[in-house]
């Protein structure tokens, strides 16, 4: 039983040893339809990096003929298929740019746009990424407008947004936290002002509202009215908007007191 199990070892690796030195030998010579049928096989059989050294050696060869377009194609989803999306994103663009009456130029479009998405980290890091890959798929909606993948698009785009949201609702309340009140206000009310939609629309007015009284509370005497006031107009801005808010109670007892503050000022 050992000996068959050394035997069928034995094989396995030497049809290894022979499939890289054929692989091997294929790469390094002259024949090029050879490289490119055995690049599309790769392909076919999700080899993408041996794929993707067969394409490489062929697509200068290849560059203004028939065989170009596939090539390109090929060349961009292999990068796709390694999960090297910045790369595939780049390759993905670059086939548009080539061949942009493609029959492949909006899938194409849409693959770059997509790359980028899968590219952008998680919000608590820098997205960069992020915004580069809300660019690219508003890029394709206005290219496409018709197209079946608009849909699917704009899904991303909202998922994009949502970490934006988050992202910036952290940043802000980083700052409430160490007592920046003035920064975090702004940066509260840029929220919801570049994200109107944004379901912490409630709880931000009423960061804005706390950040709002302790800025005033330890401004000095001359500016303490100007600052209780908005205490009070962010306020009616809450109870206006949210007349039910899960936060009325606090929020009323910050008014009251700014109210006081207000008028004794």
């Amino acid at each position: 039983m050992i000996k068959k199990l050394i035997f069928l070892l034995l094989i396995v690796v030497l049809f290894q040893l022979s499939s890289c030195s054929k692989y091997q030998k294929l790469l390094k010579g002259n024949d090029h339809a050879k490289k490119l049928e055995m690049g599309i096989k790769y392909y076919e059989k999700h080899d993408y990096y041996r794929a993707l050294q067969m394409f490489d050696n062929v697509i200068a060869i290849y560059r203004g003929k028939e065989q170009a377009e596939k090539i390109h194609y090929y060349y961009a989803y292999c990068y796709y298929g390694q999960s090297d999306y910045i790369v595939a994103s780049y390759h993905f663009k670059n086939f548009v740019k080539i061949f942009p009456n493609s029959k492949y130029a909006e899938e194409c479009l849409y693959m770059s746009a997509y790359c980028k998405y899968l590219d952008s980290p998680t919000y608590t890091l820098d997205q960069t990424s992020t915004h580069e890959a809300l660019k690219e798929l508003q890029l394709f909606i206005n290219f496409y407008p018709k197209s079946e993948r608009v849909a699917e698009a704009n899904k991303l785009i909202d998922g994009l947004r949502l970490k934006l949201i988050e992202k910036a609702f952290e940043i802000a309340k980083l700052y409430y936290k160490t007592e920046s009140y003035n920064a975090a206000q702004i940066a509260f009310t840029n929220i919801l002002k570049d994200f109107p939609e944004t379901s912490y629309r409630e709880e931000i007015m009423f960061y804005i509202i706390k950040s709002n009284y302790y800025y005033a509370k330890n401004s000095i005497d001359s500016k303490k009215q100007e600052r209780f006031k908005n205490v009070i107009d962010t306020y009616n801005s809450l109870i206006s908007n949210f007349p039910e808010s899960k936060y009325k109670n606090d929020a009323t007892a910050l008014y009251n007191a700014a109210l006081i503050n207000y008028e004794k000022n």
